[in-house]
């Protein structure tokens, strides 16, 4: 995964980001909008829930045979006429495409929004040998008209707004300032126009997918605005790089996520564009067809017993819309391709490096991204055994200080805990101890690393009486057995 674009750790982005009150501003917008959006659309299905367990149940059986339908798909795709290529890592696929490029003499290619290519920064390696790669999604063209990497994973360009892109496209496109305001409309109007003459012209197109089906070799995209349709169609040759946990075993699989992923990620009842191809045919659609099949650390995620769920994901973005993390610092601060919850245990999988560590910790833990996920990962099970692992890597390793006094604290608080006695116990010292720091009825300036905490939350004192104790009184069970 290249993400050089970002260098900063999370722990710096971060502070960054949340000190820019515009991007908060177009962050709470777009996710609230999103979210209400999603609530409804889910809640017009009563077997939803079954939904999302089909979904499960398929991606574990799929994921559990993966060998078996990535063969499979192999043969269906090659007998249907098209090209299959596998590629360990990033440099691998990047290579396969640009070698696939070199032989269609081209210095332009049109893309389909992709996660995967991004996720190998396949536009730098083009520009490499000086081939241009043109985005034809809208927000995704708005961002590399910016040159910045993409936001989110749904809506890349969720942290600019419209005077923002009015401006670019103004400069981009070489416009006088009256030819263009910031409606809607006339934007998409004059990204339209400006991809009308490379679709037009385009004889290579690259492109991801959102499921491969095995039974068949059929292909799937699903998007909002055709821009798939026209890549997918027009151009000579297409190159589809896909991650292998994209591959489902039969079509009638499609049945379960074309109900769920629409829902979940636009808040439709079903993509307004929804394209499948299978091989080539004579004089329909491109005459070579070319399927890259990435692993880059997917193999490694597999197995992983805890990790291995996180591979269920089908790219929704439901997850960022509802993380209260995402809303304040944007996708930029976790310096990957992808942001969010599912980014927190995907990308230190998939590309681990040292700063992909503290990943995991860019969560409340609240759960609310498992509750919406539609393939059901339990994200903040994942993301505390991912905090785990972290830590007893840096206490074996001692290249980062995990810190005698925090790991103490955790010790005291696991003696505290394993009782009730002993956690009355300690109530009752902390109430006693609390009382220089008490300031209205809440903790201010802690001392020591504590202030952390208290400089930037209210944090209320420990009542004089403790419910246990108001419990008590009024007739209740001890509770000493009580875990």
């Amino acid at each position: 995964m290249s993400d050089a674009r970002i260098p900063l750790p999370f722990h710096e982005a971060a502070p960054a980001a949340l000190e820019d009150g515009q991007l908060r501003r177009n962050l709470a917008h777009v996710t609230t909008s999103i979210r209400a959006k999603r609530a409804d659309a889910t809640a017009e299905l009563p077997d939803w829930e079954a939904l999302r367990q089909a979904g499960k149940a398929i991606k574990d059986h799929t994921l559990r045979n993966l060998g078996t339908y990535l063969r499979r798909l192999e043969a269906r795709v090659e007998a249907a006429g098209g090209t299959v290529h596998w590629a360990r890592d990033a440099a691998e696929a990047n290579r396969i495409v640009r070698d696939l490029v070199a032989a269609e003499g081209v210095r332009e290619v049109v893309k389909v929004k992709s996660m995967t290519t991004d996720e190998i920064d396949l536009n730098g390696a083009l520009a490499e040998d000086g081939v241009v790669a043109i985005e034809t999604d809208l927000a995704e063209l708005i961002v590399q008209l910016a040159e910045e990497p993409s936001s989110h994973i749904l809506v890349p360009a969720i942290h600019k707004n419209r005077a923002e892109i009015r401006r670019l496209f103004l400069e981009a496109f070489d416009l006088p300032p009256e030819a263009l305001s910031d409606d809607p409309a006339e934007l998409a109007g004059a990204a339209r126009r400006f991809l009308r003459e490379r679709f037009l012209e385009a004889r290579v197109a690259v492109s991801g997918a959102n499921f491969a089906v095995a039974e068949t070799g059929t292909t799937c995209i699903v998007e909002s605005e055709g821009n798939g349709r026209m890549c997918t169609t027009l151009p000579e040759t297409l190159i589809t790089v896909l991650g292998i946990e994209k591959v489902v075993p039969t079509w009638r699989d499609l049945e379960v996520f074309l109900q769920t992923l629409p829902r979940s990620s636009t808040a439709e009842r079903m993509n307004p564009y929804t394209s499948f191809w299978t091989g080539v045919h004579g004089g329909d659609g491109p005459r070579a067809f070319h399927l890259v099949l990435l692993d880059g650390g997917r193999s490694a995620t597999l197995a992983d017993d805890v990790g291995r769920a996180t591979l269920r994901c089908i790219r929704c973005s439901a997850c960022l819309n509802v993380c209260p993390i995402y809303e304040r610092v944007g996708g930029h601060a976790y310096g990957s391709t992808y942001p969010g919850p599912i980014g927190a245990i995907l990308t230190p999988q998939l590309r681990g490096e040292p700063r992909d560590g503290e990943l995991p910790y860019a969560s409340t833990l609240c759960g609310a991204c498992y509750d919406v996920c539609p393939v059901a990962i339990d994200i903040p099970s994942i993301l505390v055994d991912m905090r785990r692992r972290t830590v007893d890597a840096r206490r074996a390793e001692r290249a980062l200080p995990v810190g005698d006094a925090v790991d103490a604290a955790l010790r005291g608080a696991a003696v505290a805990f394993a009782t009730p006695r002993r956690y009355e116990a300690a109530q009752r010292l902390a109430r006693l101890g609390q009382a220089p720091w008490v300031r209205g009825g809440v903790l201010r300036n802690l001392p020591g690393p504590l202030a952390g905490w208290s400089d930037v939350r209210d944090l209320r004192a420990i009542p004089r009486q403790a419910f246990r104790d108001w419990w008590r009184e009024r007739g209740g069970a001890d509770g000493e057995g009580d875990a």
